[in-house]
């Protein structure tokens, strides 16, 4: 039903929570699963609580990082038990069903991402991430499951899928997270050429890349953006060459 919606686990543990996730998904009519370096699969466990749905565990991708499982993806969101302060757009389980059928209709890859059973994903796997989601519960005592979690979000895709289509209009076209990286590493190459950027780590590298990604380009915005680096990349080499042999 969702041919471009992918759901990926990250480092699940026990095999037995991939097989309840793989029937959670499949009961919703998503059928693409992704493994980022599964503790054990595949796994007789993982099978039996699969149910039916052996055949989503038999297709199943296993990836050596979230990076390589979500590198072609346009909207990755992060599945998280609390909002973090990090530079990522914010959904609600709603919000996500619906941005995630709607990025998919436009022909575009996107991923609904799930940590740990324990820990969840780390910051750095959320860096992954264009937004993220949470699932709001009892403040008393709010712990879901890792296939709860997987069953009430894809429920809302389900959900969000079954609206009628909305009448066409301009299509967004967002760049894969690769691009959007390429670009990131890009930039850092021009300010060190230009001397902009002198330590091996710099704050304002790190700013300036918050501020991209909040403001989440699309295609054709990026492509300007690398022009215009690519072009501060060239005038910044050469004053920052003339400045030297002027000091020397």
């Amino acid at each position: 039903m969702f041919p471009r919606i992918r759901i990926v686990l990250v480092q699940t543990h026990h095999p037995g929570n991939i097989g309840s996730a793989a029937r959670a998904m499949k009961t919703m009519g998503l059928e693409r699963l992704y493994l980022v370096n599964p503790t054990e699969f595949p796994h007789p466990e993982a099978t039996r609580l699969a149910a039916g749905a052996t055949d989503l565990l038999d297709r199943a991708v296993v990836c050596d990082s979230l990076q390589q499982a979500v590198a072609d993806c346009s909207l990755v969101v992060g599945a998280s038990a609390r909002l973090r302060q990090l530079a990522l757009g914010n959904l609600d389980p709603e919000g996500c069903g619906r941005q995630l059928i709607k990025e998919s209709q436009q022909q575009q890859e996107v991923a609904l991402v799930f940590g740990r059973e324990r820990s969840g994903l780390h910051n750095e796997e959320l860096a992954c991430c264009t937004h993220q989601v949470s699932i709001d519960g009892n403040p008393e005592y709010n712990i879901l499951n890792l296939a709860q979690a997987v069953q009430l979000l894809c429920y809302e895709i389900f959900r969000a899928g079954r609206q009628p289509t909305p009448a066409a209009e301009n299509t967004t076209i967002y760049p894969s997270l690769e691009a959007v990286q390429g670009f990131e590493a890009h930039l850092e190459q021009a300010l060190r050429a230009s001397g902009f950027l002198n330590g091996a780590s710099d704050h304002g590298l790190k700013a300036l890349q918050t501020l991209f990604r909040r403001a989440r380009p699309d295609q054709r915005e990026l492509g300007m953006l690398r022009s215009l680096v690519s072009r501060l990349e060239h005038q910044g080499r050469f004053y920052y060459q003339h400045n030297k042999d002027a000091d020397s």
